[in-house]
């Protein structure tokens, strides 16, 4: 019997975005795994054009699919989206938000052996915190007498954003911090947080935590300020194996682990929900190399590959992965930003050429990555 195609939402979007989704798809080709491919806009271009940087359509593609793949999208400050059009939201928390993709999961792992033995997982509260959208300039007098603000902070001189912290949004995301340490040797999740001074949200997000800790016996469980988490992991990376953490932290804390492992060229990431799940490198749509075809794929490869693993195909999931790290290895065909001069292209044919997949691959089985 032939097997039913999967559906997979593509969202080139910016800049290297079109470039680097491309390359992931040649890879996911060549795994032969049966997917069928729909593409959707989104990004500044589709707000330039159409005056919505996420179209009602591309949220409806993306939930009628079983996964989605995002190459980049390029987000505008105020200043800059220019009079008379709008404001310019970001589409990738609009989707987030949308689809209720709760969990960021970002798996750091160095793949060079000049950039140490790194390997941790950032797992990240996606959608309250201080990215939850309650930015307000100017102060808006209602809020401004419930907050019993004198008026030398009323106006357009003072900005205020609001962090966000519910126990039912912290619970799901402990719980995934949880499982996916449960399938790592060292069987470790520390939160990185900081209720000494954010002792209201701060304090929320440790203490539910610590219930879900409760319930999870077998993993051993700390806490630690952000800011120590950050010096720490620069001397001692090796400390860490899952990092639980809000919504600003954990980006932060994401990228950083990044510089340490070669940089965001090789870090995928994965937004996942009850129901839809998104995935994309996590750099930026670098719209100064936009064209060039000298933009790293490799992100947007793992990416595919977490992807192949939340639709239950475990074993080519794998064999992507592997091609990739005999790819790196070998060293001859490696974009400028890891020391050599391929193109985009040709580092996805290599990992393409790489990908071996076992005959009979086992019982698929949708999870976490």
């Amino acid at each position: 019997m032939t097997p039913v195609p999967t559906a997979i939402a593509l969202l080139p979007g910016d800049g290297i975005g079109p470039e680097v989704v491309a390359a992931a798809r040649t890879v996911l080709d060549a795994t032969g795994v049966p997917l069928t491919f729909a593409e959707g806009e989104i990004g500044w271009e589709c707000f330039e054009a159409r005056g919505t940087a996420l179209p009602d359509e591309t949220i409806e593609l993306v939930r009628s699919s079983d996964a989605a793949l995002l190459g980049a999208v390029t987000s505008k400050p105020p200043d800059e989206v220019g009079p008379g059009r709008g404001a310019f939201r970001s589409p990738i928390v609009g989707l987030r938000r949308a689809l209720d993709l709760h969990t960021c999961v970002r798996p750091v792992r160095a793949l060079r052996a000049e950039d140490g033995e790194l390997d941790l997982v950032v797992v990240r509260e996606n959608t309250e915190g201080l990215y939850a959208g309650l930015d307000f300039r100017p102060t808006p007098d209602g809020l401004a007498d419930a907050l019993g603000l004198g008026p030398d902070l009323r106006g357009d001189d003072v900005a205020i954003t609001a962090r966000i912290v519910t126990r039912r949004a912290v619970r799901r995301v402990a719980r995934a911090a949880f499982a996916i340490a449960r399938t790592r040797p060292a069987r470790r999740v520390t939160l990185a947080e900081k209720p000494n001074v954010m002792r209201a949200t701060g304090g929320l997000f440790l203490e539910e935590t610590r219930a879900v800790a409760a319930e999870h016996p077998d993993v051993e469980f700390a806490w630690e300020n952000a800011d120590a988490v950050c010096a720490r992991m620069v001397r001692e990376p090796a400390r860490y194996d899952v990092l639980l953490a809000g919504n600003l932290f954990g980006d932060l804390l994401s990228d950083l682990a990044a510089g340490l492992a070669g940089g965001l060229g090789l870090l995928p990431s994965a937004n996942l929900g009850d129901e839809a799940a998104l995935f994309e490198p996590a750099h930026g749509s670098a719209p100064d190399i936009a064209g060039w075809g000298v933009a790293n794929p490799l992100a947007a490869i793992l990416a595919a590959a977490m992807l192949l693993d939340r639709i239950g195909e475990a074993a080519a999931a794998a064999a992507v992965r592997r091609a990739v790290d005999d790819v790196v290895a070998d060293a001859r065909t490696l974009t400028r930003d890891l020391g050599g001069r391929a193109s985009t292209a040709q580092v996805a044919r290599a990992v393409a050429a790489a990908v071996s997949v076992p005959e009979n691959p086992e019982t698929r089985e949708r999870r976490v990555p």
